[in-house]
């Protein structure tokens, strides 16, 4: 023990309370049908409260991103988390490719954060780099097993949440539905088959993701 006394931030009062869940609630919503094109301007008019009112408590677009997307990242480690428990690595590796397309697709900004080239949130980077690692080694034990195509690489699941995105143009009652059935198509090219043709050279989309200086 080092005899430091450490200080908790005082409770928020119930009409600032309010106030921060009505700035969440109108973020989260706002980000995931449009993106995070939003502006802070226009979630402080859809939270009903004033500019100065949203930056006392979020001074910046990336605090309240981070915040937003706090329940979507615990989703998501616990989707990758959940696949690769499983001892069967392509059934493991099936549902980490289903539940985050219909994840993913009702939640546009979310998909945006996720796959950006350079997250603001050095917090998010690393948890991102760490689901991907983790996919990785599911997805080495899936070919060792024969299911997965030996050509598979980080990148091919990238793709296929980069395409997922497009399906949140779609009418919300269609998301779900289109995002299991996408999933599926995707899963049939994923799977290990003597049918399996020669893919095209591989983008370069994981490599900087994975470049993180806590994980070397």
């Amino acid at each position: 023990m080092t005899g430091e006394v450490t200080h908790k931030a005082p409770p928020l009062r119930a009409d600032a309370r309010e106030n921060r869940d009505r700035i969440l609630d109108a973020a989260r919503a706002l980000f995931a049908e449009h993106g995070l094109d939003a502006s802070m301007r226009e979630v402080a008019r859809h939270a009903g409260v004033g500019p100065a009112t949203l930056y006392r408590r979020f001074p910046t677009k990336q605090a309240l991103i981070d915040d937003v997307f706090a329940d979507e990242l615990r989703a998501c480690q616990q989707i990758v988390l959940d696949g690769c428990a499983d001892p069967d690595p392509w059934r493991g590796f099936a549902s980490v490719v289903e539940r985050l397309s219909v994840l993913n697709v009702q939640n546009q900004g979310f998909v945006d954060a996720f796959m950006a080239a350079n997250p603001g949130s050095p917090a998010f980077a690393h948890h991102r780099a760490d689901l991907l690692r983790r996919i990785r080694t599911l997805t080495t034990r899936a070919k060792r097993t024969g299911q997965l195509r030996p050509d598979f690489v980080l990148d091919d699941l990238n793709l296929f949440l980069l395409a997922c995105r497009g399906l949140s143009g779609t009418a919300p009652a269609n998301r779900t539905p289109a995002a299991r059935r996408f999933a599926a198509l995707a899963l049939d090219g994923f799977r290990a088959s003597e049918t399996n043709g020669v893919l095209p050279r591989q983008p370069r989309l994981v490599a900087e993701v994975l470049r993180v200086p806590q994980y070397g």
